[in-house]
């Protein structure tokens, strides 16, 4: 097993490596760093504007591949992933943005995970009964919903309240208060910034889930393993518990663990409606600005995400399977 698991970090790692180098090239060729002075008023020099991105390693002026091997020997030297056409440290952006994602994201997805898998199983033992009707409709409806209204329809329905109770219970803004000092008093400020966009991205992600599990689980709740396992005196629903879920759940498990890199870059819309600076707007804006350097920092980033959610998946499937830890 470790060795198995050696040789698919090898793999991975290459992969991210070539995958990054490619991206690299792919963004310098579609941005152009040196627009973002061509519209300053008045104009800047053109020496200036050489000097400027000859510092930050983005002159266009300077051969490709030379660009190219100062960016890599920065980064396997150093670990500096460059700066952005108007100098801010791409590092120091990555870094504060990913704890962002993180805090943002991490609750919400393991929250939307739960429910998404308690409610197929509990549709699923309740085949076309009323219960299952009206969680199947209601998922299908908020599997359909685009990010941005409910994200607008909770920033309203948050105001709504803070009115009526005279005070702020939840904040619709940003990650933090400025003002606030103290362990505790922190915690709760980070609290009731989170509580609105986890929400949304919980509205937005559990029915999927939901429907794929309760799917699976009725292709397996009536096989040969299950009813022995009621035969030997298990009620129903343990036994679909204990042996039907645990095959069921595979493919759920392995889609899980490849949503990962989309957890850290992809609710662009749900930090956009609640100014959270995230991983997934970081990226909008480096393209927007031509950032170069952000823009391969952040594909890296999901490349690594990526390679950390298919030996995620690997290791699920081998807990979950029996049959291939035995192979």
């Amino acid at each position: 097993m470790i060795a198995y698991l050696c040789k698919r970090i090898g793999v991975w790692a290459v992969l991210v490596f070539v995958a990054t180098n490619l991206t690299y090239f792919l963004a310098t060729a579609m941005l152009d760093p040196r627009s973002n002075y061509a519209v300053r008023r008045p104009p800047l020099p053109e020496h200036v504007v050489d000097a400027t991105l000859d510092t930050y390693n983005l002159n266009d002026k300077v051969p490709l591949l030379e660009r190219w091997w100062t960016w890599l020997t920065n980064i396997l030297l150093h670990w500096d992933w460059g700066n952005s056409p108007v100098g801010l440290s791409v590092n120091e952006q990555i870094s504060f943005r990913a704890w962002s994602s993180v805090q943002l994201l991490a609750a919400a997805t393991i929250i939307s995970t739960l429910l998404g898998i308690a409610l197929g199983v509990y549709t699923a033992l309740r085949q076309y009964k009323v219960s299952d009707r009206v969680l199947q409709f209601v998922s299908l409806v908020t599997i359909n919903l685009p990010v941005a209204v409910v994200g607008l329809g909770i920033v309203l329905a948050a105001i709504s309240l803070n009115q009526a109770a005279g005070d702020s219970l939840v904040y619709v803004s940003g990650a933090k208060s400025l003002d606030v000092h103290g362990f505790w008093p922190v915690l709760s400020d980070r609290v009731q910034h989170l509580i609105l966009p986890t929400i949304t991205l919980v509205i937005t992600s559990y029915a999927g889930l939901h429907i794929l599990q309760r799917s699976l689980l009725l292709d397996t709740i009536n096989a040969d393993y299950v009813r022995t396992a009621r035969a030997k005196g298990l009620t129903r629903g343990r036994a679909v518990r204990r042996h039907a879920l645990r095959t069921a759940i595979i493919p759920v498990a392995v889609g899980i663990a490849f949503a990962i890199p989309a957890v850290f870059t992809g609710a662009v819309l749900t930090e956009t409606i609640f100014g959270w600076e995230g991983m997934g707007r970081y990226f909008v804006t480096s393209i927007n600005t031509n950032d170069i350097h952000g823009v391969v920092a952040v594909s890296a980033f999901g490349a690594v995400a990526t390679a950390v959610g298919a030996i995620l998946a690997d290791l699920f499937v081998v807990y979950l399977d029996p049959r291939v830890r035995v192979s």
